[in-house]
């Protein structure tokens, strides 16, 4: 059965006034290293303080990035919501070349269908992803995402944005402790 309601859950971690959002898209390394130190990031900075916002950032030079974008979105929509998401986003970021060309041209990829990466990214998060990938206006979210980066004029991932401002002096590079002194001081 065919769901056809898109209810997807944002994914928002935290509840304090300063806002992070992190704009990703899941199968770039730079992307995967800054997604991989959210959970350290809140744990230091204090959900209190700060509330992180991923926001996905679909590119066409990484080739699948079309459809592993909304099988996060699609995660979000199932029981657990942003939890789900954030399984499956772990799951591609703990193998991210499976979902990536070679030189995001050639490669083993060059034969794999849509269908075998949901299947592969079920295989590694646990999640249950084909129903909800067919969710009939799931694009709407998908999209909303895209328009609010073309909106903020961010191009790239991972990109920051802290309190609606892009910080172009921070990157997957830094250690943890310098996006905290950042984003709510020492």
């Amino acid at each position: 059965m065919t769901k056809t309601a898109c209810n997807a859950e944002p994914l928002v971690w935290g509840n304090g006034p300063r806002i992070l959002e992190v704009f990703l898209e899941p199968t770039c390394p730079f992307s995967v290293k800054a997604f991989n130190k959210l959970a350290a990031f809140l744990d230091q900075a204090g959900e209190d303080r700060v509330t992180v916002k991923i926001r996905l950032q679909s590119q066409p030079w990484h080739m699948y990035s079309g459809v592993v974008v909304r099988c996060i979105v699609a995660a979000s929509t199932l029981p657990g919501g942003k939890e789900t998401a954030r399984k499956v986003m772990a799951a591609v970021a703990a193998h991210r070349e499976e979902f990536e060309f070679v030189h995001h041209a050639g490669g083993t990829n060059m034969d794999v269908t849509p269908n075998q990466i949901i299947e592969r990214l079920e295989g590694y998060s646990g999640v249950g992803l084909k129903e909800a990938f067919a969710i009939a206006d799931l694009d709407r979210e998908i999209k909303w995402h895209s328009k609010y980066a073309r909106q903020n004029g961010i191009h790239v991932s991972p990109t920051f944005m802290i309190d609606g401002l892009v910080q172009p002096d921070m990157s997957s590079g830094d250690d943890v402790e310098s996006w905290v002194g950042k984003v709510v001081g020492s």
